[in-house]
């Protein structure tokens, strides 16, 4: 059977929730799971035999790789994490302190949204930036709010509800001239989009490997600069310095104790090995494409309504739909009874985004897109969401 179809009693299902976790994975990430879990799946760092010594290999190699990626000069300032929403907390809360002000937008997910709450229940002052009716940030707005206590910046780079695509190069620009951290979350973005941290001035770097990196799903990592002063999450077990009692304080054992996601690592090296021989800006394009089909097809149906920019370049593989009187949960229901279409409902873990593209009231669907989807894929959801909006609009 074809990865891209899953047999769900008796039917095809289509698999437009990619912005969740992308699905299938490569074939690559599949053999680096299993050969790490049912032939070399010795704890790396905690032996000096041949099965530690190529885990510990794997790991290296995985790091080397993320910092080609994402042009990062020193591997070792990238730190494994179990997921994006780990990372995101582990540098919110280890660089944040009592004083200091930080500045994020509307349009961020509750990863960054809750710790950031945290922190200001523990003497941080925040300031949320407001995004325009298509989940646009202006970066003007943001120097505006910039205080001589101001911190840290955090912004997401792709927003996982209408997809819109941030000005992180012009927003980093402002945070170096002003001598101010910038974080971003790469969680939509990841693999999929160019990050390069010097040229976009990027301090700090939380992404998932389990989406746009194709890796599989409990694998993440955060980069930190060797300029940031951050404290340590999780102390423990790294594998070095056993005989002190003290967490080390170089990275990435600062940051990473206990036994590393071994099999997650390797898959995520075969993920990032697809993206490297597919390419990432082939792997874009076709996301282009299925997304211009998508909202071309569904744009002329009158109940129907979409969200987030009108011009391709300023967004990503998502596409944020309602029907005119109808619950997004209902029609999520809908094309997964009758359809099979995986679509998500609901608010995203972004309920600030959704006040500021207008969709509080009832949420909305989310129609997600990635490289193991085709045409045919788009073409049959978009007349599904069609049909279902022609029978709404009959009703009335």
């Amino acid at each position: 059977m074809n990865l891209v179809d899953i047999i769900i009693m008796g039917d095809l299902m289509i698999y437009l929730d990619n912005a969740a976790t992308t699905f299938p994975k490569p074939e690559s990430t599949y053999y680096y799971m299993n050969k790490y879990t049912r032939e070399t799946a010795a704890n790396p760092g905690r032996g000096s035999h041949s099965m530690a010594v190529e885990s510990a290999e794997i790991i290296f190699e995985t790091r080397e790789l993320l910092a080609e990626f994402f042009n990062i000069e020193d591997s070792m300032n990238i730190v494994f994490t179990k997921n994006c929403t780990e990372s995101l907390n582990i540098a919110i809360k280890g660089v944040l302190k009592k004083g200091d002000h930080v500045i994020t937008t509307s349009m961020e997910h509750n990863s960054v949204l809750r710790p950031l709450s945290t922190m200001e229940s523990r003497g941080v002052a925040m300031t949320i930036v407001q995004a325009d009716e298509f989940g646009m940030i202006n970066p003007k707005d943001i120097e505006k709010e910039i205080r001589k206590n101001t911190r840290m910046v955090v912004s997401t780079h792709v927003s996982n509800l209408t997809g819109t695509i941030m000005p992180i190069e012009e927003i980093g620009k402002i945070c170096r001239e002003k001598g101010v951290l910038f974080m971003v979350d790469s969680a939509q973005s990841a693999g999929l989009l160019e990050i390069d941290v010097k040229k976009q001035n990027i301090d700090i770097l939380a992404f998932p490997g389990h989406k746009n990196l194709f890796g599989p799903m409990g694998i993440g990592g955060l980069y930190v600069s060797e300029d940031v002063e951050i404290d340590t999450f999780i102390e423990g077990g790294t594998g070095s310095m056993s005989s002190e009692i003290i967490q080390p304080d170089f990275m990435p054992d600062k940051l990473e104790s206990g036994t590393p996601n071994l099999p997650g690592i390797a898959g995520l090296k075969g993920g990032l090995e697809f993206i490297l021989e597919t390419g990432r800006e082939t792997i874009r394009k076709r996301e282009d494409q299925l997304v211009k089909v998508f909202l071309e097809t569904i744009s002329s149906t009158w109940n129907i309504e979409s969200y987030g920019p009108k011009d391709l370049k300023y967004r990503s593989g998502v596409v944020l739909v309602n029907i005119k009187d109808l619950d997004s949960s209902e029609l999520a229901s809908i094309l997964d009874r009758k359809y099979s279409i995986a679509v998500r409902p609901g608010y995203h873990c972004a309920p600030l985004a959704h006040k500021t593209i207008g969709t509080y009231e009832k949420g909305a669907v989310r129609f997600s897109m990635s490289w193991f989807n085709t045409l045919k894929d788009i073409e049959q959801a978009s007349q599904a969401l069609i049909k279902i909006a022609e029978e709404c609009g009959q009703e009335e």
